[in-house]
């Protein structure tokens, strides 16, 4: 029994990490704001976490394109999230 749990902790730590790594990607380094993975991904963080990607998006692409989906402000999608 010990076993098993210690195999599904080692795949959840090993999924996150991954999972993590490409969205931190997708925030910093990307060169397309629209890459439907990195959205995806970025809708599943926490919002700290997903607040944070949305302004590093916006450093990045803020004054040349409309803001991808998750980071539209409230009022009609085409403005970036404060």
């Amino acid at each position: 029994m010990k076993r098993l749990l210690r195999v599904i902790l080692i795949v959840v730590i090993a999924a996150v990490v991954i999972l993590g790594q490409r969205s931190y990607n997708y925030v910093t380094n990307t060169t397309d704001p629209f890459d439907e993975t990195g959205i995806n991904l970025q809708s599943y963080m926490p919002e700290p976490i997903r607040h944070w990607g949305c302004m590093q998006l916006k450093n990045n692409f803020g004054h040349k394109t409309l803001p991808p989906y998750g980071c539209q402000s409230s009022d009609n999608g085409t403005r970036w999230v404060d």
